[in-house]
């Protein structure tokens, strides 16, 4: 994955969210009733489009990653690499993508995007010679030129990865950079009055470093899964954030191909620095789950005034830039601790309606209904290894694992039984692009499917269907159950995913997950020990297995009321683990939490780290 990597270089949080409190009982199940809001599931449901770049390998694959949100006029832009254009959503919910009039570059890999009054400027990572656009009508796709050429920089410096950021009170301008793992992150201020241009004479003279790396003290920048690979780790993804006076530069590290891809900050008192790595990264960290890693995304808030921080998280399986976009709720605790919510960041989460007041508001409480249940299927490809294409594969929470049907036809079904009756709430369907030979997402490329429940797996009836919206691409299709006529959740043992359309010679599935709640109780807590090594940056976790769960969130922080870290492990793995993720003379506080299909447990005793 190294020269992934590489490849990909040459290629192209005002509210306070506080702590939950640990002896809050059953903490999934309040927000079990079905409110107005709607819901959002990670990976995000946007039209990923087709990867042209590696059209001379004949390696066809969705991608998506480096994403930005902005808040532009009360609307939301998302901008993502190498996309052919951007999408648009006045709801964070519904995206719908544009095409510019005139793509007036090479497509933008890992694009910084800014919105300052009522213009959004847009800047794609370049090593040569490129412009900065513009835009007061984005949404329907007009660019125009803001400059014509920003200078370039000594070779290899960039700008990559960039940042555009307006200070408004002091109504200067500033530009960071930085996607390597030799070079540091980069900071320059641009002059206004010469079209955004670096202020100064000499470019080579008007940027500075403003941070480097550290993984000999901060064990969340090593390399590596699970940060185990000592080959030098890489830092990108520059973002800035000012909140109460304080700037948050922001990046990601360690590798875009590892679970713990994350993002992490330093503070300083002025847009150029001097900055002070934040003791309590990575602000944005999720190596467990379905949808790991979080890390090169930015940091926005939206109509309400919630912060959210984006990211990436990686499949890896036809290309090694192969990825999708998450978006987790984030914030600034009352001591200005900037920190993204990662808690069961991949299941049903609530798109506000007014400003969040505590720190897991936003999770619905529905739970994964069928990890590891039976799962069977209409067909399996019989030219494929049938034990790696088969039906399981779509419920076992990994995302490089998938079903292949016999043909791409109507008709074909995955059922998938939760093994008693359940009330459901969503259904979670993701594809993965099996041998086919798209390059380019046309017309043709759009996805329609239905799902079905039953009581007894064989009367099923209609419970939502795709045929009925615009033709729209879902890669990472997500979508809730409509509520009986009473207004009670649809009950069901039994849910099945029949097929309509996706484009290309296969049907593949990579995630069939069904979330809503069972009938029964929320499983028992359960305790654990943290001990750290010699080596600080790593601590030997153990925990007591209980009967009835399906896993189990670690949790852990600076201080006891700041837990704000999750690692997730399932039921039917170890109950140990060595976490490498800790920064040097930082002490650290650990508790645990169990969940199952009913709910969760309430946290554990928080014990610290000795």
């Amino acid at each position: 994955m190294r020269a992934t990597l590489l490849l990909l270089l040459l290629s192209c949080l005002t509210p306070a969210m506080a702590q939950q409190s640990p002896a809050r009982p059953n903490a999934a199940r309040p927000n079990a009733a079905r409110p107005p809001a709607r819901t959002y599931c990670n990976p995000m449901d946007i039209s990923y489009r087709y990867n042209f770049e590696q059209l001379n390998e004949k390696v066809s694959y969705r991608s998506g990653a480096d994403p930005v949100i902005i808040n532009h006029k009360g609307e939301y832009y998302l901008f993502v690499t190498i996309q052919g254009g951007w999408w648009h959503s006045k709801d964070l919910f519904n995206w719908n993508y544009i095409v510019p009039d005139k793509w007036p570059m090479e497509d933008m890999c890992a694009p910084a995007a800014l919105s300052v009054r009522d213009t959004l400027y847009l800047f794609q990572s370049t090593f040569e010679q490129r412009p900065i656009f513009y835009s007061t009508e984005p949404e329907k796709g007009k660019l125009k030129f803001y400059n014509r050429w920003l200078p370039r920089l000594p070779k290899d410096i960039g700008p990559w990865d960039p940042a555009l950021f307006h200070d408004d009170d002091t109504d200067k301008w500033y530009m960071y950079w930085g996607s390597s793992n030799v070079y540091p992150l980069f900071g320059a201020e641009l002059d206004k009055s010469r079209n955004l241009t670096y202020a100064g004479n000499n470019p080579a003279e008007a940027y500075k470093a403003m941070l480097w790396l550290d993984p000999y003290k901060h064990g969340w920048e090593r390399f590596g899964p699970n940060h185990s690979d000592p080959f030098k780790p890489f830092t990108e993804g520059a973002w800035m954030t000012k909140y109460n006076g304080k700037y948050y530069l922001q990046y990601g590290a360690p590798g875009t191909e590892y679970n713990v891809y994350g993002n992490g900050t330093y503070v300083g008192n002025s847009p150029l620095g001097p900055f002070e790595y934040a003791p309590y990264n990575p602000i944005a960290y999720k190596p467990g789950g379905f949808a790991t890693g979080c890390g090169h995304g930015n940091t926005f808030q939206d109509v309400y005034g919630n912060y959210w921080n984006t990211g990436t998280t990686w499949i890896g399986v036809n290309w090694g830039m192969e990825r999708r976009i998450v978006m987790n709720p984030a914030g600034f605790d009352k001591d200005d601790q900037l920190n993204a919510n990662t808690r069961f960041g991949d299941y049903p989460h609530f798109l506000p309606t007014r400003k969040v007041q505590s720190r897991d508001e936003l999770f619905t409480g529905w739970m994964l209904l069928n990890y590891r249940k039976p799962v069977t299927a209409s067909s399996t490809l019989a030219t494929a290894p049938t034990d790696t294409v088969t039906a399981d594969r779509v419920a076992d929470e990994n995302p490089r694992t998938f079903w292949v049907a016999g043909q791409n036809h109507p008709g074909e079904t995955l059922t998938t039984d939760l093994g008693a009756e359940h009330d459901i709430r969503a259904v979670q369907v993701d594809y993965f692009d099996y041998k086919l030979d798209i390059y380019n997402s046309d017309s043709t490329v759009y996805t329609q499917f239905k799902i079905l429940t039953s009581a007894d797996g064989k009367t099923f009836e209609v419970v939502a269907d795709l045929t009925k919206e615009p033709k729209k691409d879902h890669a990472c299709a997500y979508v809730e159950i409509p509520a009986r006529a009473d207004g009670k959740p649809v009950r069901a043992r039994y849910v099945r995913y029949e097929h309509v359309y996706t484009a290309g010679k296969h049907l593949a599935i990579n995630a069939f997950r069904v979330f809503g709640n069972g009938l029964g109780k929320a499983p028992a807590p359960t305790m654990m020990t943290a001990k750290r090594q010699k080596d600080e940056r790593n601590a030997d976790l153990s925990w007591t297995k209980v009967p009835g769960a399906t896993g189990y969130n670690v949790r852990w922080g600076i201080a006891p009321d700041k837990l704000y870290q999750t690692y997730q492990f399932w039921n039917d793995h170890a109950n140990h683990f060595e976490l490498r993720a800790l920064n040097v003379g930082v002490p650290y506080y650990f508790a645990i939490e169990t969940f199952n299909e009913n709910g969760v447990s309430t946290i554990s005793t928080v014990v610290k780290a000795q």
